[in-house]
């Protein structure tokens, strides 16, 4: 593929380098680091001029290092005449903070996209973002990818009982993601009802749906101190589930989150490769990773060549 180049931010080197050689292409030179006051410094080592560019960065690790650095690559390759640049972010920063819940709460989602608009991206590739409406932020395009199809065929893959499994949300929120998944499956869903008391802190779950003598699958699209995905696997094995797995998107995993995956009743708890698992992996056996470097290649293939991308919404690019 003529006048492209993919540059990779420190954020998830492996992630880059998959979805460069998937593409045929070799990772365009770049050197990041930090001065001493911890200000982080770019150099782009070829020329970008003309050139279709896509920056990888994930959200994950040191955040707001990484934003920043994303940020300043944007800048260092549209001042250096690149005919267009994408930001290629699998899994975007401070998602979750989509909204005003309470008064003098900020949107900081929001905020992340006018620093991405003002740094010069003409166009984002995210994949799972928390909330779809983050897509109405930008007023450049945002391409939303699924993990669904990759979860779909892991599913059928790797889970014997699968068609008489049944997919549980953890939460009110992920339903509309989890009725998706159930009906293209053809099984049932469940959904566990939460009551939090305060942010990262859930008070008490209440099952609607019926899962006993089944594996259930717990489907949600990202884990951070997993509080809820562990609360919820208690939940449907006192309900009387046979096994339980869970399958999430992202697997953020901070805090006491390995110890209580250890400590739970899991079969697997499978995660995608938007963030880097492999030191999560030596501490934790049941996580597995599904690796989606494929549908981002494939995302990237197709902008660069004006195709459409709704194809991946259902299909995993072989």
């Amino acid at each position: 593929m003529p006048n492209i180049k993919i540059f990779s931010g420190s954020s998830h080197q492996d992630l880059s380098q998959k979805i460069a050689d998937r593409l045929g292409l070799e990772l365009g030179k770049v050197v990041t680091k930090k001065f001493s006051n911890q200000e982080t410094c770019v150099e782009i080592g070829e020329s970008v001029r003309g050139e279709d560019v896509y920056i990888v960065q994930s959200g994950c690790g040191e955040i707001n290092d990484n934003l920043m650095e994303l940020l300043i690559m944007i800048n260092a390759c549209k001042i250096a005449s690149a005919c267009r640049v994408t930001a290629v972010i699998p899994c975007f920063p401070y998602a979750r903070q989509d909204k005003k819940d309470k008064s003098r709460a900020p949107i900081s989602a929001k905020l992340v996209a006018n620093m991405l608009s003002v740094s010069g991206a003409d166009h984002i590739i995210t994949m799972d973002l928390h909330a779809s409406q983050i897509q109405g932020f930008f007023d450049i395009p945002v391409d939303n990818l699924y993990a669904e199809p990759a979860v779909l065929k892991w599913i059928k893959e790797n889970i014997p009982e699968w068609k008489t499994c049944t997919i549980v949300s953890p939460d009110a929120g992920g339903a509309k993601r989890v009725t998706s998944i159930a009906d293209r499956l053809n099984v049932d869903f469940a959904l566990i009802h939460k009551e939090r008391k305060k942010a990262n802190e859930v008070d008490r779950m209440v099952l609607v749906g019926d899962v006993k003598d089944r594996v259930a699958i717990l489907v949600d699209d990202m884990a951070d101190t997993c509080g809820t995905v562990c609360h919820a696997v208690d939940k449907l094995i006192s309900a009387g589930a046979v096994k339980v797995y869970a399958i999430l998107t992202h697997g953020i995993f901070s805090g006491p989150a390995i110890s209580r995956i250890n400590n739970a009743c899991f079969e697997a708890v499978v995660v995608t490769n938007t963030i880097p698992q492999e030191e999560k992996m030596k501490h934790c056996p049941k996580i597995q990773v599904i690796d989606i470097s494929m549908i981002l290649a494939e995302a990237i293939r197709r902008t660069h060549n004006g195709e459409s991308v709704s194809y991946l919404f259902s299909h995993v690019p072989l």
